[in-house]
Formats: C-alpha cells, structure tokens, sequence
C-alpha cells in the first residue's frame, strides 16, 4: 500500500496524534523487561516523527518503510532536526540486510496494514531474526471494539482553511477490516482547491491470534494491554498493546 500524495499532508494530518505516550511507553517497558536498549528498529516508520523521537532521546534508530514517499519526507526531517536516523525501504515481512537489535517496535497501528495472517506471520518471523537475543519487541493494533463500534459505518471530516478532509470508513473484505475513504481538499491559492483521493485498507485480528503467531514464532509474551497503558485489556479499548521478547 503507498501512501502517494498522502504523505505530503500526512503530518499536518497526525499533529495531534499522542507520539509522547509511544515514546513513554516504549521506554516504561524498556524500564520493566529490558536489559540495556541502545538501539532500535521502527518499522512502518512513515515521516520519521517515532524514530526522530526515539533517536532525541538516544536511541541509535533504524527507520524501514515501504513507501518512498513517507521515506522522503522523514530523511528531509531529520537532516532539519539535525537527527542521526537511517531508513530504508523495505517490506516488513520481507526484511534483508539489516544489522540484528536490541529492540523493534511496530506503533501507530501500522501492523493493520497488513491484511492476511500469513503475512502478519512473516512479519513476525522477519523482526524476530533482527533482534538480538532477549530483544525486545513492541507493537499496537486496532481492537476489534474500535473497527467495528467506532470505525464501521462512520464518517470524519475537517473544514480548516488550508486542508480539509472527508474519511468514511466501510466494512471492508475481509473479516474485521476496514476500508477508509479520504477525500483532501488543498487549497492552492485563494479561489482554488485541489482535491485527491485514496483508499486505505486496514484489517486487524483477534488477541489470542495475535498471540499464537507470536509464540509459534518463538516470542515470550511478556504483556498484552489497552490504551498506552500496561493494565488489563478493557472492553472498550482502542488500541491493543504488545510486548514480548525473543
């Protein structure tokens, strides 16, 4: 799935987005189960807003991201901000060449694009053969209560000046995914708007499937949770968290 004139708008889009509890997370559980973390994967990195973030706080960050796009605006970021980050275009179920880690997280529900179990699987298997031993491995999903009570059926919208936007999201093929809409309107000059539109589809799957694949992989589980938080799943929750080692 490529971004295309997404990326563009996308960190306007996501500037509310809470990437300081990624980061706080990230490091609680690093606190909790890891031994020393110096360097770190981030997969599905996108404009580099995580891996700037981890690599401000003394990371040694590796960004991979399938879409040239998002891949060229992070590496514009991080000569701006003056950030040591390397990327690379891969495949996430397809990684190749790449040193081994102390840690690999896969955040802001990027997993979700992913849309078939066996290529969740091969997802998996790839970030478990870059780790180090006892490397630590963090990602979230969309629960299964957010695709189907808040996404389903629903529509978004934003009227700002400069960008606005429609986001209507469907039932989509498969079971438990979801198909998102866009419509963005970028104003060029005073009296016109560009419009483009794309479609994004996303598909998530049951805890307890997530966590097979994990173990049958050779993951330990070390923690499944809701919302940012290292509590007990709620049944409203929206994202579901997971930590494990290898």
């Amino acid at each position: 799935m490529s971004y295309q004139q997404f990326a563009y708008y996308y960190d306007q889009l996501m500037e509310d987005a809470p990437y300081n509890q990624w980061i706080s997370f990230f490091e609680q559980a690093v606190q909790s189960y890891g031994s020393k973390v110096s360097n770190v994967l981030d997969l599905g990195c996108g404009t580099g807003s995580l891996s700037i973030r981890l690599s401000k706080q003394g990371y040694d960050v590796t960004g991979v991201d399938l879409s040239d796009d998002m891949l060229a605006i992070a590496k514009e970021k991080s000569i701006q901000q003056k950030v040591p980050v390397q990327y690379f275009q891969q495949d996430m179920t397809q990684l190749e060449g790449l040193q081994e880690f102390d840690a690999a997280v896969i955040f802001c529900d990027s997993l979700n694009y992913i849309l078939t179990e066996d290529k969740v699987l091969a997802a998996f298997q790839s970030v478990y053969q870059h780790l180090k031993e006892d490397g630590l491995f963090l990602f979230d999903v969309h629960s299964l209560y957010k695709i189907h009570n808040i996404f389903m059926g629903s529509t978004f919208g934003s009227n700002e000046e400069q960008l606005s936007f429609i986001w209507q999201c469907f039932e989509g093929e498969e079971p438990d995914s979801i198909e998102h809409e866009l419509s963005f309107f970028v104003q060029e000059n005073e009296n016109r708007y560009i419009r483009f539109d794309e479609v994004h589809i996303q598909r998530t799957f049951p805890t307890e499937v997530y966590k097979t694949m994990l173990e049958s992989t050779g993951f330990q589980i070390l923690a499944v949770s809701g919302d940012f938080t290292q509590d007990s799943i709620q049944p409203e929750a929206e994202r579901i968290f997971f930590i494990c080692k290898k």
